[in-house]
């Protein structure tokens, strides 16, 4: 088990500190070579980077596999009121830790090294057992505004801190308009865009980066609506006017 911290950030690797969030990819689709998933938590606040932590250690230990939180630039550079009142973690029970037991039991041997093809394919079947459990039962999103929603807008980090503002002004000007912001990424909420699905008439993926999230999007909304791209990248962040004028832009029929 490991929790990973990846702040994402736009500039090159001289140093740039800018935000940004196009290791989605990297993130969602396991970091590395094979048919491995981690558990990914996107935190939209520096409460939630605390408490997403947490998370992320339990989870880690639970699932035994790798956490990761996502977050970017911004979040990594805020300032806000943090409460460090929230429950502790779980307390998880590890009887294949190398421990030592003083010769109490067998020998407990972890292997994880299968030359055998047969053996090989038995044990990713079975790990991905554990990754349908963990799909079914370890989302975790935030809705916002989304029960009369004709538009509902995706977004998690800062773009989602973001979009809020412009849901609000939208909602000013009379347009149905909500969010979903997806708090774990994987497994991502799939069961929320798809209920959404039913009855918005299209979807609004905002991102720091050149889309990517927007594909987890249409394929929980099976593609039944039309979802739009609206972005920035290489640190720059979307702005509260640029997200409404998507939004009024989908609402005049401009959905594709």
């Amino acid at each position: 088990p490991a929790l990973v911290i990846n702040v994402q950030r736009g500039g090159p690797g001289l140093g740039g500190i800018q935000p940004s969030q196009s290791d989605y990819f990297q993130a969602t689709r396991a970091g590395g070579h094979g048919d491995f998933r981690m558990l990914v938590l996107a935190p939209a606040s520096v409460q939630e980077m605390a408490e997403l932590t947490v998370k992320g250690f339990d989870l880690a230990d639970k699932y035994r596999m790798t956490a990761m939180i996502l977050a970017d630039g911004t979040m990594g550079q805020m300032m806000e009121p943090v409460s460090l009142d929230f429950a502790e973690g779980e307390k998880v029970e590890k009887p294949w830790a190398t421990t030592g037991t003083g010769m109490a039991r067998e020998h407990n041997i972890v292997n994880s090294l299968y030359l055998s093809p047969e053996e090989l394919e038995k044990t990713n079947f079975e790990r991905y057992e554990r990754y349908a459990y963990i799909e079914e039962n370890e989302a975790m999103w935030e809705e916002y505004m989304v029960e009369d929603a004709d538009i509902v807008v995706a977004a998690f980090g800062i773009a989602a801190r973001v979009s809020k503002n412009a849901i609000n002004e939208a909602r000013k000007q009379g347009i149905k308009v909500g969010l979903i912001r997806p708090i774990t990424l994987w497994p991502f909420p799939k069961a929320a865009f798809a209920k959404a699905a039913n009855t918005a008439k299209a979807f609004l993926s905002v991102e720091l980066s050149m889309g990517q999230m927007i594909e987890d999007v249409r394929l929980a909304t099976e593609c039944k609506v039309p979802v739009t791209l609206c972005n920035r990248v290489g640190g720059m962040i979307p702005s509260p006017e640029q997200v409404l004028e998507a939004i009024v832009n989908i609402a005049n029929g401009g959905a594709k």
